[in-house]
């Protein structure tokens, strides 16, 4: 079996919503970005789709960015969240040889509702996880108020965090500028986005704090495998060349391991769009046990086969792998992670969605 762990949808409910707010730059910028994918909200199209990968291929879905939290004020942003997760959940529960569950869509914005949504999202309509993006409203995620959030999804113990990049064409590439050119905030901003996310929360002790925690990283660590020369090594001297009237940036949660071993805690997926040696790299840094196999479906050129397609190629002429291997990639590390044979929706509900 291969079980696909970052896909991507829109459920009908909540993208004609999404489709009729006209008040959010954000949400026209979505709009024309997503609306050439049938694959997110036709299912006809997205089974057909997953019928080219055989009857053994499933879907963890989630929802597509942007985040919730920029699309308007907090009782909209709420609303949003209600509406995704009871779609992605009747998607689910209606076809259970195609998704193995979904996870949760929140908005941080508030963050009590955001942990109030999530275990409304687990308890009643039995979601595996939930998804997040790389900030909220600009500002980091290691802020000491999302704690009680990330403590409460670790205290699940099976059920895990998916992170997602976010910024837009507003982030320049350079101080002196307005915005972004050519697409440089999402070529290359997003992976710096998910790196820094990665980083700041290794500093701030998430790991030492909340031991149970999985946090699962979109694109395959960004990053953080290839720069593990500064990652080790580097991050080994923080402090020892920093000058005393800048001490404070480099305050944080006293960490017991290097650096480097914080990272190797995440887990990431393979979605590296076909860059074989890339995801190579980052299996080697954070290990099979901590790779989960994930496409990032349907964005690839072809609007939902190619990135699945490249990414079982890549794996199949992977030399560092054996079969083995392969197969804790494709299923078994996220079915140990989530439980699956317990948690998902289609086993828990059957064919209905509890009102």
């Amino acid at each position: 079996m291969k079980i696909d762990a970052f896909c991507h949808v829109l459920p009908a409910a909540y993208a004609d919503r999404l489709f009729a707010i006209s008040d959010s730059a954000v949400a026209r910028n979505i709009q024309k970005r997503v609306s050439g994918v049938p694959a997110l909200f036709d299912m006809d199209e997205r089974f057909r789709v997953m019928d080219m990968f055989g009857s053994d291929y499933r879907q963890i879905i989630n929802t597509a960015a942007p985040p919730l939290d920029d699309l308007g004020p907090r009782e909209r942003t709420a609303e949003l969240a209600r509406i995704a997760n009871d779609g992605m959940a009747e998607l689910v529960a209606d076809n259970p040889d195609r998704f193995e569950g979904f996870c949760a869509a929140v908005a941080l914005d508030d963050v009590d509702n955001a942990i109030a949504e999530a275990e409304r999202a687990f308890d009643e309509l039995g979601a595996v996880g939930v998804q997040i993006y790389t900030h909220v409203h600009g500002g980091p995620m290691d802020q000491e108020r999302f704690f009680p959030f990330y403590e409460a999804i670790a205290r699940r113990g099976d059920k895990m965090i998916q992170v997602h990049p976010c910024r837009d064409a507003s982030w320049s590439d350079y101080k002196t500028e307005e915005r972004s050119k050519f697409e440089i905030w999402w070529t290359l901003g997003w992976e710096y986005d998910l790196s820094a996310f990665m980083s700041r929360l290794v500093f701030s002790g998430v790991f030492d704090r909340l031991p149970d925690i999985k946090i699962l990283i979109h694109h395959g660590g960004a990053m953080i495998p290839h720069f593990a020369g500064r990652v080790g090594p580097g991050w080994d001297q923080l402090g020892a060349r920093t000058p005393a009237d800048q001490a404070a940036d480099i305050e944080g949660y006293p960490l017991t391991l290097r650096p480097i071993e914080y990272f190797k805690k995440f887990y990431v997926d393979t979605a590296y769009f076909g860059a074989g040696d890339s995801m190579r790299t980052a299996i080697k840094f954070f290990g099979v046990d901590h790779t989960l196999f994930g496409s990032d479906t349907p964005f690839d050129p072809e609007k939902g086969p190619g990135y699945i397609r490249d990414t079982i190629a890549n794996l199949r002429d992977m030399d560092i792998l054996d079969d083995a291997d392969r197969e804790r990639i494709y299923h078994g590390n996220v079915t140990a992670l989530l439980r699956l044979g317990d948690a998902s929706l289609s086993r828990t509900y059957g064919s209905k969605v509890p009102s």
